[in-house]
């Protein structure tokens, strides 16, 4: 793809989520989401494999209607009360509207089966859009209406995307649905708490992204897009594998590490809001998604395959690693001690 046409791509994706951030208006927030939909689209089928063209066409069907259901949940609320404003949804019929239209943008149960099939189809940096950049604008407008939706159907909506984000995670072999899997885990993890406090969902999703990011960094430095390629990787870039190892850890919430922090937060908060069935729920269900982490980390840096694997192990070559990934890694793992801080401000 040319440079230019990255340019195009890049600055229309940056137009978009600023436009579908900052508005207080329906109809320009969701112009915000189709151009972020448009812009993403030729990134997802640039490599012209009939895999990444049914990815790009499933991704657009899906955020179609997804922008569709948006916008009718904002005209049938503007016909209730008057008002195109963001935060004054009020009409009961455009709070279900719009909850399932984000939960269709973001890939929420039962929403999500569009997302790890779409993942598994785009390159590794395409899929770290998706799972990062292209889920901040719907997380935004449900961060903004979160006052307004019903808790009973967003905390359902996080018990099953938790339940299905774990449970149907476990057989997998491919890192990428592993990783869309996980996706679907975190941002159930997220809707449970954002009516109740949704600076913490915020926490939450920033800290998902930073760990994300460095996960998909080193899988596409190793070029790591199964598990069987995962395991040889390590005579290659022993320090990516360790160092590939205590994100995942993080990323599964263990203490001592980064990732422990949001889950923390977010079981204290829902006891505090006399919902502590809801939070022992969720904690064992994270104990699905637990399993798979720790099997991609043993992949990664203890095991060689127990038959005969069909890739040849790497030679190791000494070059220095990304400064961005080591500096993310080392945020990744340890920023648990700046949990007073977080707290006092959350």
């Amino acid at each position: 793809m040319y440079p230019q046409a990255m340019l195009v791509f890049a600055f229309s994706l940056l137009l978009g989520s600023t436009l579908a951030i900052s508005s207080n208006h329906w109809v320009t927030a969701w112009a915000g989401l189709e151009i972020n939909t448009l812009a993403i689209l030729p990134l997802i089928s640039k490599s012209h494999h009939p895999r990444a063209i049914e990815a790009a066409t499933k991704y657009f069907l899906v955020q179609a209607a997804a922008s569709a259901l948006i916008l009718f949940s904002s005209m049938t609320n503007a016909w209730y009360i008057g008002q195109w404003d963001i935060t004054q949804l009020t009409c009961p019929v455009s709070c279900v509207i719009l909850t399932s239209a984000i939960a269709m943008k973001l890939g929420l149960a039962p929403f999500h089966f569009w997302f790890p099939e779409v993942l598994q189809g785009c390159p590794l940096t395409t899929g770290l859009l998706l799972s990062t950049v292209m889920k901040f604008p719907p997380i935004t407008i449900l961060y903004m209406t979160s006052h307004s939706l019903n808790p009973h159907l967003l905390t359902a909506l996080a018990i099953l995307s938790t339940a299905l984000g774990g449970w149907m995670g476990l057989n997998q072999t491919q890192t990428r649905k592993i990783l869309a899997f996980s996706s679907i885990s975190h941002l159930g993890w997220m809707t449970a708490i954002i009516i109740y406090s949704p600076k913490l969902a915020l926490l939450n999703f920033c800290l998902y992204v930073m760990i994300t990011t460095t996960v998909f960094l080193i899988m596409n430095e190793t070029q790591s897009l199964k598990l069987p390629t995962l395991m040889t990787t390590w005579t290659k870039t022993p320090s990516l594998n360790a160092a590939l190892m205590l994100v995942l850890l993080s990323l599964a919430g263990l203490p001592p590490l980064t990732g422990f922090l949001p889950k923390w937060l977010i079981i204290q908060e829902l006891i505090n809001q006399e919902l502590t069935p809801v939070a022992t729920i969720m904690a064992l269900l994270s104990l699905l998604s637990l399993f798979f982490y720790l099997r991609l980390a043993y992949c990664a840096t203890i095991t060689l395959p127990p038959h005969t694997a069909n890739h040849m192990k790497h030679w190791y070559v000494h070059k220095p690693i990304n400064i961005s990934v080591a500096i993310l890694t080392m945020m990744s793992a340890a920023l648990l001690p700046i949990s007073p801080m977080v707290i006092s401000i959350v």
